[in-house]
């Protein structure tokens, strides 16, 4: 998000396991999230048409008019996006973490992720905030980045195989590992690199510090992002010489979440703005259609909501609780990122000499960043009946 997320994996991407896919499906039923144009857009194909554009204007002229659209934009994108990942995952968070419908693995992974890991970053970020260091809070801050970058790689990735599933246009187990290596490689040079370029940043007024990545380990990883760059050349070439076809806007979900949106994330002066509101909407392409097709499922029951508003308002017109649910993640994105740390940054009281920043509003970013990055890691992966049921029905 920003990554921020751990995304999307390598779910129904096997032929063996995409039960609920049709064995035999035709070209002609190619499925999709949204639409084929509508695919392309939101996965990452609104990419190459607006970075361009971008080219064509002076950087220096745009670019405060530019930060500041992105940032009322993200009240309507990026923000949301984080809340509704809260949204699906504590849903029936009980019988998740501690019910026996779900295996043993799995169970532990939503009990770390939804209890242990926030109550550990949160302790750290009280540490370094009690304490007024500001390089612990700033080694949070690039802590953040490499969750973001991360969650980036994997999101890119889980699209690819989505659309791959979706079309019945899947990848090798070779191919699929060549990918994924270079989504590691790719991580890890864009976040050496990032180390190397930037020693101290402010975020909210609070610096954000990088660590001494030594010379030989920034050549390797480069190097490394440079091979398995060319290794997934070779592999889709192949692959596509072989089937003769690839799931097209999974490709350039993959190449854009990881290198237009990542490793040349600084291509452009404005272009770093601009990225967080595709990767949301990328992200919200998916969530959304998974949500529809989960409260299509549920509005079967006569018990589901029973006695509630939106219930009594919307009755079983799927789209009706989809904007309650879409809704709700805007109030609560704006909650998280803006209503409840500006009004903790006036009322708590800390050592502002110390911390001249906006403190609050630096942590609660810090935190959600990163701990979305741990719920995604969890919510989709193949072993999670809920994905299999809902962002395939």
């Amino acid at each position: 998000m920003n990554m921020h997320s751990s995304a999307m994996i390598d779910m129904l991407a096997q032929p063996a396991r995409a039960a609920s896919v049709p064995a035999a499906a035709p070209a002609s039923a190619a499925r999709y999230l949204h639409g084929p144009v509508a695919d392309f857009l939101l996965l990452g194909g609104s990419s190459l048409l607006l970075l361009p554009l971008l080219f064509l204007f002076p950087a220096a002229e745009i670019k405060v008019q530019v930060a500041a659209a992105m940032l009322l934009l993200s009240n309507v994108l990026n923000h949301p996006h984080f809340a509704h990942s809260y949204q699906i995952f504590y849903r029936g968070y009980r019988a998740k973490a501690f019910g026996p419908a779900l295996g043993r693995e799995m169970r532990a992974r939503y009990l770390f992720a939804g209890l242990i890991a926030p109550v550990l970053l949160a302790g750290f970020l009280a540490y370094g905030a009690l304490a007024a260091d500001m390089r612990l809070l700033g080694y949070g801050a690039n802590l953040m980045a490499l969750a973001v970058g991360w969650h980036y790689t994997k999101q890119g990735y889980g699209m690819l195989m989505v659309d791959a599933a979706l079309k019945r246009r899947f990848f090798d187990d070779r191919t699929k590992q060549i990918l994924l290596a270079n989504c590691y490689a790719v991580w890890l040079a864009a976040w050496t690199n990032l180390n190397v370029s930037i020693a101290a940043e402010d975020l909210w007024g609070l610096a954000y510090y990088s660590f001494a990545v030594p010379q030989p380990l920034h050549i390797l990883a480069n190097a490394a992002a440079a091979i398995t760059t060319a290794a997934s050349i070779l592999a889709v070439a192949l692959h596509w010489k072989a089937k003769g076809t690839l799931p097209v806007n999974g490709m350039v979900a993959y190449l854009v979440s990881i290198y237009l949106w990542l490793l040349f994330v600084n291509i452009n002066p404005v272009w770093g703005f601009v990225v967080p509101a595709l990767h949301s909407l990328q992200y919200l392409a998916v969530v959304w259609r998974y949500q529809l097709n989960y409260e299509k499922a549920q509005l079967g029951s006569e018990d589901f909501r029973k006695g509630s508003l939106a219930r009594a308002l919307f009755g079983d017109n799927p789209r009706g609780h989809m904007a309650v649910f879409v809704l709700t993640g805007a109030a609560l994105g704006f909650l998280g990122f803006w209503g409840i740390p500006m009004l903790a940054d006036q009322w708590v009281p800390y050592d502002r000499q110390a911390i001249a920043g906006a403190l609050f509003l630096f942590v609660f970013w810090v935190f959600l960043n990163v701990h979305h990055y741990l719920l995604d890691s969890v919510m989709w992966r193949r072993e999670n009946p809920d994905t299999r049921a809902y962002l395939f029905g």
